[in-house]
């Protein structure tokens, strides 16, 4: 008489995932962020037309500088490996990438032909020497739309559809929501950014995973 079979849990079918082509997961996204960054900080440092400074509106002086918020800002990088992670099909990985490739494209087109920052902040950096290290590599240029915001809320939408794939438990969906939400915030306490931009990069990311979502279901993505 055979055991009964057990059903895998949704742990270990998230382990199995994680596991397949996890060499390739790691070199991709290590080769993604690196191309990014050397294309974003040559426009950062080369605008090709006269930067405009964007406005500040209400919820910039609602929300108040908060030095505290500097690690949440530097999560994104690990936030955006996330996703990845939990694709077991190949060619539904490099699709995914593809579609986090051209929504940075966009991003670093609108920089090129209209290049923005953000207003100088009423902050004495000196007191702060992480956030003047920030500063000093990231100045506060290529602001809107906020790409930090982008690709943050495209990682999550991806991100919240791969884990209810997997019956995920919703306090890791509650987990997810409140770790972007987060990073958004962290772009205006930090002042790397400005409400506007904010805004701009939330519809830039949440157009790009709606339109790469629905492809993913209309092409019969596993995912």
């Amino acid at each position: 008489m055979k055991p009964p079979q057990t059903r895998p849990t949704e742990w270990s079918r998230m382990a199995q995932a994680i596991s397949r082509h996890f060499y390739l997961k790691g070199v991709g996204t290590a080769l993604f962020i690196a191309l990014f960054f050397g294309a974003y900080f040559y426009l950062l440092k080369h605008p090709a037309f006269p930067v405009a400074v964007m406005p500040r509106t209400w919820p910039d002086h609602w929300i108040g500088f908060a030095p505290l918020a500097l690690p949440v800002y530097l999560s994104l990088w690990v936030y955006v490996s996330l996703p990845p992670l939990f694709f077991s099909d190949r060619h539904e990985l490099l699709h995914y990438g593809l579609a986090m490739a051209l929504t940075c494209l966009f991003g670093l087109a609108v920089f090129f032909v209209w290049p923005t920052a953000a207003p100088p902040a009423d902050v004495d950096w000196l007191k702060y020497p992480d956030m003047q290290f920030l500063k000093n590599i990231d100045a506060a240029g290529n602001a809107c739309p906020s790409l930090h915001v982008a690709t943050a809320v495209f990682s999550g939408l991806w991100l919240h559809r791969l884990l209810r794939g997997f019956s995920a438990p919703s306090w890791l969906l509650w987990l997810n929501a409140l770790w972007c939400a987060g990073i958004a915030y962290s772009t205006l306490a930090t002042r790397q950014h400005v409400a506007v931009d904010v805004a701009a990069g939330i519809a830039l990311g949440g157009l790009a995973a709606w339109l790469s979502l629905r492809l993913h279901r209309q092409r019969g993505g596993r995912a």
